[in-house]
């Protein structure tokens, strides 16, 4: 229960800091949804990195490689390293331009005034929103499941997602953007503390990472976890086209937009792969060494399990059973509170989506010259406890893997959604009709996602990759047909390029 107490302590200080922001508040909606775009660079690095690595990063992570081994890096780290990096540095400066230039606070904004059409801003807003939905889910998962494992039981599942869910949302209810950027900069600073300390303490307790990793070898049943083999090439290929997703990501896109300014781009592009390396490296590992943490029950029984079915096994929870077993109970509660620090960035998941609801449809649809500015403020704080609430039930029945849902999904939809972003930003003449075109497709491909069987491929590719590519293809191929935007509005956007 002591690690139990630490947790709930670093829940209540990130609660302070949210509340804390709140005094800085300037009242109006840029300074609650944007923090008037003045986040210096140390805090942008932080807090962007921090909102992009949530449950999935730390206990997702740790339970893939359970299943299924070190490519689990392979995977999705290692070409987020190179994806990610290049997204901010191409697209995410053009957003933070445009956004400063034309006074834009959402990515559908961007879109409507880009492409001079509010049709397709509202269903790019419901699109986002519904693929956001099931990332929200995650974090809710994740602290539950944290709160639960660490306490060994005392706090149910449902009461340690709740506590969580409330935390979250009292900050961003309070502080909007700039309580959510401090308590990500605190929370990233104490999970990238956590990964070298975890596998020191944990790989010392099971022996030494040399032991743990000679009986992985030696074991004809764990050897292939040192391995891709469990992926077909095909597959291992398909997962580069998921860090696509970043820049699509709604929580991501607005974030690009509170820098202070453009140079501090550059500190992130650079940083963001040794941040990405020191908190995916020790959770992948860790995930691997459970396999051979026999003297855990938990974990015994899982590994029963998957050598009877010879199927991939509930493992979200492999990293918290190795910390209450090898780490010291005080350490165990700090190092808690670091893994609670990462499945906590839902937070400015939560604040995106009231940001698009009241700017994309409140405002846009006359709410804001109507009621006025402190409404519109009001119905994001509405938006957020709406969200959080509905978050928190669906969780509650949740029986996807955190990985697995964060995979089949968000990443898959967001992905595709890419090329939305390129076209906007980067092509003069894309179209209206084009980002209508691929935006429906996106709609059907994913519900058409959420109904397939779990691991559905096409001819061996994960759904993400043809997903990416139709989607492409057709902003491309409408656009190069259908009447363009004003001359008026490309040289807005283009204002150095000739028509």
């Amino acid at each position: 229960m002591i690690p139990a107490l630490f947790v709930l302590a670093y829940l209540a200080i990130v609660l302070y800091i949210g509340i804390f922001a709140f005094r800085r508040s300037s009242g109006q909606s840029e300074d609650f949804f944007l923090a008037g775009r003045s986040l210096g660079p140390w805090v942008f690095l932080l807090s962007l990195f921090g909102s992009h690595m949530t449950a999935f990063a730390i206990l997702g992570s740790s339970g893939h490689a359970f299943n299924f081994g070190i490519v689990t890096y392979g995977l999705m780290a290692s070409s987020s390293a190179l994806v990610v990096p290049l997204c901010l540095l191409f697209l995410g400066t053009r957003l933070w331009s445009v956004g400063k230039r034309f006074g834009l606070i959402t990515p559908v904004q961007i879109f409507r005034d880009r492409w001079e059409c509010g049709h397709i801003g509202t269903l790019i807003f419901f699109l986002q929103a519904a693929l956001l939905v099931p990332y929200i889910i995650i974090g809710v998962m994740g602290g539950g499941t944290t709160l639960s494992v660490i306490s060994g039981g005392f706090i149910p599942f449902w009461l340690g997602g709740l506590i969580v869910a409330l935390v979250v949302m009292s900050y961003v209810f309070f502080g909007g953007m700039r309580g959510t950027a401090w308590v990500n900069t605190f929370q990233t600073v104490l999970f990238l503390s956590f990964g070298a300390v975890a596998v020191t303490l944990i790989s010392q307790g099971m022996g030494g990472f040399t032991a743990v990793t000679e009986r992985l070898l030696n074991n004809s049943n764990t050897a292939s976890l040192l391995t891709r083999e469990k992926f077909s090439l095909t597959t291992f290929l398909g997962y580069t086209f998921n860090p696509l997703s970043a820049i699509a990501f709604p929580h991501i896109a607005i974030f690009c937009l509170t820098a202070r300014k453009v140079t501090q781009f550059k500190r992130t592009v650079i940083f963001y792969p040794i941040c990405l390396l020191l908190i995916w490296l020790p959770c992948v590992y860790l995930g691997v060494a459970a396999n051979q943490a026999t003297d855990i029950p938990a974990i015994e029984a899982k590994l029963e399990a998957k050598a009877a079915t010879g199927r991939p096994v509930p493992g979200d929870d492999v990293m918290l059973q190795l910390l209450g077993r090898y780490a010291p109970v005080w350490v165990a509660g700090l190092l808690g509170a670091g893994i609670m620090a990462a499945v906590m960035a839902s937070d400015s998941q939560i604040l995106a989506l009231s940001t698009m609801f009241t700017e994309d449809i409140f405002a846009f649809y006359g709410g804001k010259d109507k009621f006025g500015e402190k409404a519109q403020i009001a119905t994001g704080r509405l938006f957020v406890v709406l969200v959080t609430a509905f978050a928190y039930f669906t969780a509650l029945n949740a029986k996807v893997a955190i990985f697995d849902l964060a995979v089949q999904y968000a990443f898959a939809g967001y992905a595709a959604m890419a090329p939305l972003f390129v076209a906007a930003l980067c092509w003069r003449g894309s179209t209206k009709w084009g980002a209508l075109a691929s935006t429906l497709f996106i709609a059907v491909s994913t519900f058409a996602l959420y109904l397939a069987p779990r691991g559905f491929t096409i001819l061996g590719f994960a759904p993400v990759v043809p997903m990416t590519i139709i989607s492409a293809a057709l902003v491309w191929g409408v656009s190069l047909i259908t009447p363009k935007p004003s001359t008026a509005t490309i040289n807005r956007y283009f204002p150095s390029s000739s028509v």
